[in-house]
């Protein structure tokens, strides 16, 4: 399948047209290298959940599919043209692309340097549009990719690229709550579930010093919790297991894409601490009032 003719630098890809449709090759354009763009030649793309969610159109409600879609958004590869302007990247350097490519660059987030929140709404690496809300947005599952030098990331790597695609996504996505919230030694935090995120969080979590406890629905995760560094495994569908735990935790982050109860994490947060929601279920989480004013903590945040 070809997508309808553009002028721009001819590529190819992966795409699925409807959301019970398998993927199949798929021909189309990127943009020619404008003055401030660098091509990046594609070597490895994560697959994402979130890929997933989005080509069945699972988050209908939220972000709607849009069809042809390739996706991916844990990309690197290497720069193998620049544009004229660019100061960033020079041809043949490592370059990184994650969940976004452009913003309003206007707004207060903007201007902030958090453009993931541009007010106006960011431009996604697929599933989406550029900022003029007209081109379509393809992702990592292709060959090349054009991009803005200050959306995309300087990586400096050598050897074996196929470990950095994940930190584009899951990497950073835990990375940062963790960074935020100031987690280092003799801190205990928990990880609720251990797939693409949730793996993430763990080896992050350990190797800034903290006690890391994974909860889960899966005993057969075990022996790869320990294996990542996980201090502590909890099965969470006995609810003896949770008892000993209220009140014990500085941070926990919830990576669970699946549909769960999230007041039972609530309850185990300490005096001060904090629940991070990065995961997103299709369905709305039904919050207990009670769990946050009797919850013996003073602070909780979501992040998406």
């Amino acid at each position: 399948m070809t997508a309808p003719a553009i002028t721009g630098i001819s590529t190819r890809g992966f795409a699925t047209h409807s959301p019970e449709a398998k993927f199949e090759p798929f021909e189309f354009a990127r943009r020619e290298v404008g003055p401030h763009d660098v091509l990046i030649e594609i070597e490895y793309a994560g697959i994402c959940h979130s890929d997933i969610h989005l080509a069945k159109d699972e988050w209908h409600d939220l972000m709607p599919a849009m069809y042809p879609m390739v996706p991916g958004h844990e990309i690197v590869g290497r720069v193998t043209q620049i544009g004229s302007n660019v100061t960033k990247f020079k041809e043949g350097d490592i370059a990184g692309i994650g969940c976004f490519i452009d913003s309003c660059r206007e707004c207060v987030a903007c201007g902030a340097g958090v453009e993931q929140y541009c007010l106006n709404g960011m431009a996604m690496t697929y599933n989406g549009t550029e900022m003029d809300r007209t081109t379509p947005t393809y992702g990592g599952y292709s060959k090349h990719y054009v991009i803005d030098e200050n959306y995309a990331l300087k990586v400096n790597a050598t050897g074996d690229l196929s470990g950095v695609a994940p930190l584009l996504c899951a990497g950073i996505t835990t990375y940062s709550p963790l960074k935020k919230f100031n987690v280092g030694p003799g801190q205990r935090v928990g990880v609720v579930g251990l797939g693409g995120l949730g793996h993430m969080a763990v080896k992050i979590a350990k190797a800034m010093g903290a006690e890391v406890t994974i909860f889960s629905t899966s005993p057969g995760k075990a022996e790869d919790a320990k294996k990542l560094g996980a201090d502590n495994f909890v099965i969470t569908r006995d609810p003896e297991n949770l008892s000993p735990l209220a009140n014990s935790f500085n941070l926990i982050i919830d990576t669970v894409s699946a549909d769960h109860d999230i007041n039972p994490y609530l309850n185990m947060v300490g005096l001060n601490g904090t629940l991070v929601v990065v995961g997103l279920p299709p369905s709305p989480n039904v919050i207990h009032n009670g769990s946050l004013i009797m919850g013996g903590f003073s602070q909780s945040w979501v992040q998406l």
